[in-house]
């Protein structure tokens, strides 16, 4: 009640001191009027001033106010000159925050944002990094292709043809990527969700799976376990079919050859649990959170990702209220193959009607 009614006057009130430009003249004058104030209520109640006295006072007052109000308005000399290094910038520049006051507040929050900028600024960087030298392996492995053709060094062969193929692929998949990820970023995805059997979803899955794999050349075997029961989930079918085909993939990419990549799925309360396991090398414990960033990707993996599937998935999953994670190794594995586990949670029930994330 009481805030309600100081936010009232601060909203009604007059503000005399706008047009003054320095916060330590404002503390002058502020003095200064309520000295005046006070003097004239004496002077109106006795008859009488002595004029020595308030001369001095009133000096004693301004420099007073002059040498307090120097380390009040520190901060904001030091917010200024850090904001005109932001916009040159420079990020780094932080304010010295020791006050409880609203001004101290303000410091603490000016810092803040400068740290949020300055890792907005730094993801920039390396997203920009990262796009050019995807995209330059294969545009330049393009151009070697198409330029041994025209100079004659080699023949429009199909071998030859098939490798133009697949940069190209590359590309389109990488663009395709980017375009979902800045979608995701603006907001604007749609999500359709509709009643979807689990396990026909999954069922197509794993065909999918299984034909990308063997176009790619990998030796990996797919197996889906039993479910349960019937199973249903109220999601977006596109979009979750993007989830698990980067799982996927991901997971036949880091698999040995010869080995098998597991899909399970269960219910648990009123959420459902997929999991996507390998017989690969595994994830080490300290770099489990990152592999949900855009562009990370393992040491061994083979074929040539872009690094941005996980991340898409991470996306997708938090957009139906879900989440995913990487967890640790179980059953019997060879010590030097750990294996990589990754479960997806997900609600049973959305809303039943068409959403905008």
């Amino acid at each position: 009640m009481i805030d309600r009614a100081f936010n009232w006057l601060e909203r009604v009130l007059p503000r005399p001191l706008d047009p003054v430009r320095s916060i330590k003249m404002k503390l002058g004058v502020l003095l200064v009027a309520s000295w005046a104030v006070a003097i004239g209520y004496f002077w109106y109640g006795i008859g009488w001033l002595p004029p020595g006295t308030a001369v001095t006072s009133i000096c004693i007052a301004l420099v007073t106010s002059q040498v307090l109000a120097h380390g009040m308005t520190s901060p904001l000399r030091e917010m200024t000159a850090a904001a005109g290094a932001m916009a040159r910038g420079d990020y780094t520049r932080r304010v010295r925050a020791t006050s409880r006051d609203e001004v101290g507040e303000l410091a603490q929050a000016f810092n803040k944002m400068a740290e949020d900028l300055h890792a907005a600024d730094q993801r920039r960087r390396e997203l920009i990094a990262n796009v050019s030298h995807e995209l330059r392996t294969p545009i330049t492995a393009l151009q070697g292709v198409l330029e041994n053709m025209v100079d004659g060094v080699a023949d429009p062969e199909p071998a030859a043809l098939r490798s133009a193929l697949a940069q190209t692929e590359r590309l389109g998949h990488l663009v395709a990527d980017l375009l979902d990820l800045s979608r995701l970023d603006a907001g604007v995805v749609p999500l359709r969700r509709v009643r979807m059997d689990v396990g026909d979803f999954l069922d197509e899955a794993v065909e999918h799976a299984t034909a990308s794999a063997s176009g790619a050349g990998l030796d990996v075997r797919f197996q889906l376990r039993d479910l349960p029961a019937p199973l249903t989930v109220h999601a977006d079918p596109w979009r979750m079919h993007q989830v698990f085909a980067n799982l996927l993939d991901n997971a036949a990419r880091h698999s040995p050859p010869g080995g098998t990549v597991r899909l399970s799925a269960e219910k648990a309360g009123d959420q459902l649990r997929f999991e996507v396991s390998d017989e690969g090398q595994g994830i080490p414990p300290a770099e489990r959170s990152r592999v949900f960033e855009r562009f990370t990707r393992g040491d061994r993996s083979v074929g040539g990702g872009t690094g941005l599937g996980l991340a898409i998935a991470r996306w997708v999953v938090e957009l139906h209220g879900g989440r995913i994670g990487v967890l640790d190794p179980s059953g019997p594995h060879r010590s030097d193959r750990p294996g990589c586990r990754i479960q997806v949670t997900i609600p049973c029930d959305g809303p039943h009607r068409e959403e905008a994330a």
